[in-house]
């Protein structure tokens, strides 16, 4: 195994980290920059008003986009432990 194939693989798993967690943290950020403009515009200062929308908002996405999120990462899983022998050898 040489440092080319260990970059690829580093790049390919970063890809898909960042693949499979951007659509949690895109609805997370857009929940909470739509909560805090609504504060800032009604001067309410609640804790809870920040963090249960996202909360709830995360746990939709994930309803919505667990199985693809899953099956894309069992599919990158697979195809790294089925590569071993060709690395290895």
């Amino acid at each position: 195994m040489d440092a080319q194939q260990v970059f690829t693989f580093g790049q390919q798993g970063l890809y898909i980290l960042m693949l499979v967690a951007a659509p949690v943290l895109l609805t997370v950020l857009t929940v909470g920059v739509l909560v805090s403009v609504f504060q800032a515009a009604t001067q309410i200062n609640e804790a809870t008003l920040s963090f249960v929308p996202k909360v709830v908002a995360a746990v939709l996405v994930l309803a919505l986009a667990g199985p693809w999120m899953m099956t894309t990462l069992v599919e990158y899983i697979q195809r790294t432990l089925q590569s071993i022998p060709s690395v290895v050898g």
